[in-house]
């Protein structure tokens, strides 16, 4: 089935439609505090759709309007040791290859600034971050006085504030415009060739791969594969320089260099028959892969075993949500202690700490990224509880 709508990405394609999702709570990770305003939360439509000329997938259903990006929006992965691994050697590879010993940083979408923080610890530099969800605090640590953070969306309107490296993480598959809004950034980087821009995006190909439906939710609007994201920094004049995936092919990096987007293009971006493939596997194979997750809860039940989710975040929003789960899966474990006491949009699953299941001693825990599963068994081998491990794959 084609849409009438034109490929937001790449601005020449006609959007095929290859999945479709009703009632979806429109955020995943705000602290939502009873039961009743997470049942009740506001939800929309998820129909995604498939450029074939760019590879980029789309929600074509997305409304902007259910969007909510203020101080409750909380998305931090900072409390766990795995991450906090991976983002500090992310940070010291970008800061020597690009020799940012001493510049100035600007950070897209920064969060709390965790990641602009440990930037300019690193570079001994200059940081400024732009998040309208940063909650305000006195700024601590040897880099507190070469940092700035401001409450508010990035745009034309900073285009002052020129940088040496602009960082974007995790912020772009929020934004349904993305040709749009790559030009404001192309046009609030300059022309400075030395600029490197850097952004971090979730991966397509390993949603679309792996099936991970858990993956596909309502504030990611956009997804991006290798070629694709290259193709919309081409589009907007940016010059790509690398391409590559990280932390267990979750995560894409893209670094580029403000240009006019025809310099050579890299072997990676050659993706949009693979991208194809993906897609048909996705829309065949996903009705079996919820089938199977019934089936393997079913039998859970009939066991008698208590189940528990470990990740109060979005994942575990998608999971509950696309399944239908409810009174099935009465807890979700987060190490976040801002979730404590707050409960799952759509759902309503109550959000606990790891201490909890001390006295509630699941039999299975449900991993929502396998990637934490050695982190979560040593926490659960602290507490005593024997448990089986049943991670997202």
């Amino acid at each position: 089935m084609t849409t009438q709508m034109t490929c937001p990405n790449c601005e020449a394609g006609e959007l095929s439609l290859f999945f479709e999702a009703d009632r979806i709570p429109a955020h995943s990770v705000l602290l939502l505090h009873t039961r009743t305003e997470a049942i009740d939360f506001p939800k929309g439509k998820i129909a995604l759709g498939f450029c074939p000329v760019c590879g980029f997938v789309s929600n074509t259903a997305f409304d902007p309007a259910l969007n909510e990006y203020d101080e409750r929006y909380e998305a931090t992965q900072g409390f766990s040791p795995t991450f906090n691994t991976f983002a500090r050697r992310l940070a010291a590879d970008l800061v020597e290859r690009h020799q940012l010993h001493g510049k100035r940083m600007i950070e897209i979408g920064c969060g709390q600034g965790e990641f602009l923080t440990l930037l300019a610890e690193l570079s001994e530099g200059y940081g400024i971050g732009f998040d309208p969800a940063y909650r305000p605090c006195k700024l601590q640590g040897p880099a507190a006085e070469r940092l700035e953070f401001v409450s508010d969306f990035y745009g034309e309107k900073y285009a002052h504030i020129q940088a040496d490296f602009v960082c974007c993480r995790m912020t772009l598959e929020h934004i349904h415009p993305t040709a749009d809004f790559m030009r404001i950034v192309r046009r609030a980087v300059g022309d400075n060739p030395d600029t490197v821009v850097f952004f971090q995006i979730p991966n397509a190909m390993y949603v679309l791969r792996d099936v991970a439906f858990w993956d596909v939710y309502y504030e990611h609007c956009s997804y991006f594969t290798k070629g694709s994201v290259a193709r919309l920094f081409r589009h907007a004049g940016f010059d790509v320089t690398r391409l590559w995936t990280d932390y267990d092919d979750q995560y894409l990096m893209i670094e580029a260099r403000p240009g006019d987007g025809t310099n050579p293009r890299l072997p990676e971006e050659d993706d949009l028959a693979a991208i194809t493939q993906a897609v048909d596997h996705f829309r065949v194979e996903l009705p079996r892969r919820l089938q199977a997750w019934r089936d393997r809860l079913a039998e859970i039940e009939a066991h008698g075993q208590r189940v528990v989710i470990w990740g109060g975040g979005s994942k575990g929003v998608a999971f509950l949500t696309t399944l239908g789960i409810s009174e099935q899966i009465r807890y979700a474990v987060d190490i976040n202690p801002l979730k404590t006491g707050t409960f799952m949009a759509g759902t309503g699953q109550a959000i606990v700490n790891p201490e909890f299941l001390r006295d509630y001693q699941p039999g299975v825990v449900i991993v929502m990224n396998p990637v934490y599963c050695a982190e979560i068994q040593e926490e659960l081998n602290r507490l005593g509880v024997q448990a089986e491990l049943l991670p997202l794959e």
